[in-house]
C-alpha cells in the first residue's frame, strides 16, 4: 500500500509539473514572438529553457537531498526521452512530408551543440572531474558551462544571419489572439513558481519509490522521472509540428538536450561534494548512448532520401530502437557505485 501512494503522489505531483511546464513553454513562446526571435532561436533557447525547467528544479532538488544519481540520471535520460520523442513524431507525421530531412542541414548546428556538451559531461565522468579547491563546483561544470554560453552566442548570430538572408520571405505568423508581451510575462512567471514548488516533493517521492520498488535512483531518473520531465516537450513538439513550425520543434528538442548539460553546473553547486567523482558509472553508459542516438538523428537531418521502407522511417526507427535499447542497458547494469 505504501508503494500505491507513493505512485499517486508522484503522478499528481508530475500532473502538475506537466501542466505547469506546458503552459510556461505555451508563455514563452508567446514571448519570443512579441519581442522579434526567429523561431530557430526560440526554439533552441527561449523554448527549450521553459520546456527544461522541470529538469532543473527536479534535479537541483535531488541533488540538495542527496539523490545525486536520480538527478543526473534524469538529465542524461530526459536526453533520451527528447531523442525518442522526436524519432516517434517523425515517424507518425506524415501530411507535410518527413520533418528530419525537410529541415535538412538547419539544425544540424544545435545538434551538434549537444554532441559537444554531452561530450565533455562524458569526459567529467570517466575523468572524475574534482571540485575547484575553496569552491562548490567541479572543473567539469566551469567547462560545461562556458562552452554553453559560447555555443548559444554562436547559434544567436548563427540566427541573425539567416533572418537578415531571408528577410523577403518574412517569418511565419503565429496564431496567438489576445495574448499581450505583459500577460504572457505574468503567466510565465506563475508557471515557474508552480514548477518550483513541485519539483522538491517530486523528486523526494521519486526517491521513495526507488527504495520501495528495488530498482535503484539511477534507473527511476533515467527513465520514470525523465519521462515525466520530458512530457512538456513532447506536448510543445507536437503542437509545433501540427501548426507548420518545424524549426520550433526540431530546435526545442536539441535546444532541450543542449540546456540539460548546461544545468548539471546548477545541479553540482546544490550537491555537497564532486559530483562528477559520486554519481554512478552507469551514467556514463546513458551519455554515450546519447551521443549515438543524436549521431543518427542528425543523419536524419542530413540525408536527402525522401522514400519510405515499409511504411516506416528507417532513421527514426533505428532511433528508437536504440533509445529502448539504452533503457534496458541501464536497467541491466543497475546503479553501479553508491553516492557517497
Amino acid at each position: 500500500m505504501e508503494i500505491v501512494g507513493s505512485l499517486i503522489q508522484f503522478v499528481l505531483l508530475a500532473a502538475v509539473i506537466v501542466v505547469a511546464g506546458t503552459k510556461l513553454a505555451h508563455f514563452g513562446d508567446v514571448i519570443g514572438h512579441w519581442t522579434g526571435l526567429g523561431r530557430t532561436l526560440v526554439g533552441v533557447v527561449l523554448l527549450a529553457a521553459a520546456t527544461s525547467m522541470p529538469e532543473f528544479a527536479v534535479d537541483c532538488s535531488s541533488a540538495y537531498i542527496g539523490l545525486l544519481d536520480q538527478g543526473v540520471g534524469d538529465l542524461l535520460g530526459s536526453s533520451l526521452m527528447n531523442l525518442l520523442i522526436l524519432g516517434l513524431l517523425d515517424m507518425v507525421f506524415h501530411p507535410r512530408g518527413r520533418m528530419l530531412n525537410r529541415l535538412g542541414a538547419a539544425h544540424a548546428f544545435s545538434a551538434t551543440m549537444s554532441l559537444i556538451l554531452t561530450t565533455i559531461v562524458l569526459l567529467c565522468l570517466m575523468l572524475h572531474a574534482p571540485l575547484i579547491p575553496g569552491l562548490r563546483i567541479s572543473a567539469g561544470s566551469i567547462a560545461l558551462l562556458l562552452t554553453y554560453v559560447l555555443l548559444m552566442r554562436l547559434i544567436y548570430f548563427d540566427e541573425k544571419h539567416a533572418q537578415r538572408m531571408n528577410e523577403s520571405k518574412g517569418d511565419e505568423a503565429l496564431d496567438l489572439p489576445g495574448i499581450s508581451l505583459r500577460h504572457a510575462t505574468l503567466g510565465y512567471l506563475v508557471c515557474t513558481a508552480a514548477i518550483f514548488g513541485a519539483a522538491p516533493f517530486l523528486a523526494s517521492t521519486a526517491g521513495v519509490l526507488a527504495d520501495e520498488t528495488g530498482l535503484g535512483g539511477t534507473f527511476i531518473g533515467t527513465t520514470l522521472l525523465a519521462l515525466c520531465t520530458s512530457l512538456p516537450e513532447a506536448v510543445t513538439t507536437w503542437a509545433a509540428l501540427r501548426m507548420g513550425a518545424y524549426d520550433m520543434a526540431v530546435g526545442n528538442i536539441f535546444g532541450s538536450n543542449t540546456f540539460n548539460m548546461a544545468i548539471i553546473p546548477a545541479v553540482d553547486l546544490f550537491y555537497n561534494g564532486s559530483l562528477f567523482a559520486s554519481v554512478s558509472p552507469v551514467h556514463a553508459v546513458t551519455a554515450t548512448m546519447v551521443l549515438l542516438v543524436t549521431g543518427v538523428a542528425m543523419l536524419g537531418l542530413l540525408y536527402r532520401v525522401e522514400k519510405k521502407f515499409w511504411l516506416i522511417e528507417p532513421d527514426s526507427a533505428l532511433l528508437i530502437l536504440l533509445v529502448l535499447g539504452a533503457l534496458g542497458i541501464v536497467y541491466m547494469i543497475g546503479d553501479g557505485t553508491s553516492v557517497h
